[in-house]
């Protein structure tokens, strides 16, 4: 009798400590949860706010400015379906990025840009644009630069577009759209990549060969996994 009342105890014991062990888990998912959801709400806000409170009608800002309200209605859609930290963390992302745009607008502006952002994990490797630099693609002009003026309205805060790294800088013409699209556009796009973004081109400091990334022959289109 006893060494049944023995073996339930120790049964007992196992499956209360079983039991402490998949609550401890359950309550650290729900703090990283919580924690994930609290951070990209803040940077969510933040964005909210600037995008709220600015405007401008000098042009470089102004799409500057556009370019972060869509980045606020991102953000916002997916804090709203979140319901993972993977997820949130995603939404935090989108919120950075427009705050990256918004840091671009008020420089455009003329404004301190505010205090510096955790970097975008998107833009990781991709480096910035230090000089200006303008080339001639199928007949058209195409410009890029470190900072904004009548040529170079649109604001890019680096990124990977097609595989491709593309730095942070000012272009003449959103050539990350077109080389996002298909067809005639993707090979378009790549051409104005290829001779804009050539070794040697500004401060790119990409991870990898930078020849191998813009300097190689653009007729293979064959792999285009990568993200933007």
């Amino acid at each position: 009798m006893m060494r049944v009342l023995l073996l339930l105890a120790i049964v007992a014991m196992v499956l209360l400590f079983i039991a402490a062990v998949q609550r401890s888990g359950q309550t650290r998912r729900q703090t990283q949860l919580d924690d994930a959801r609290a951070e990209a709400q803040r940077w969510y806000e933040r964005l909210g706010g600037q995008v709220m409170n600015l405007s401008s009608e000098e042009p470089a800002a102004r799409q500057a400015l556009a370019d972060a309200g869509e980045r606020y209605n991102a953000a916002g859609g997916q804090l709203r379906q979140a319901n993972s930290v993977r997820q949130f963390a995603l939404a935090r992302e989108s919120a950075l990025e427009g705050l990256t745009y918004v840091r671009a607008a008020r420089l455009a502006m003329g404004l301190d840009p505010g205090p510096d952002l955790p970097p975008l994990h998107s833009a990781q490797g991709t480096g910035q644009i230090t000089q200006e630099r303008e080339v001639t693609v199928e007949g058209h002009s195409y410009k890029a630069g470190p900072r904004p003026g009548a040529d170079t309205p649109y604001y890019y805060p680096g990124g990977r577009v097609q595989g491709r790294p593309v730095p942070a800088g000012w272009y003449s013409t959103p050539v990350w759209k077109t080389a996002l699209g298909a067809g005639a556009g993707v090979l378009g796009g790549m051409l104005i990549f290829d001779a804009l973004l050539s070794p040697g081109f500004g401060d790119m400091d990409f991870d990898g060969d930078v020849g191998d990334a813009f300097g190689g022959d653009f007729g293979d289109f064959g792999d285009f996994g990568g993200d933007f």
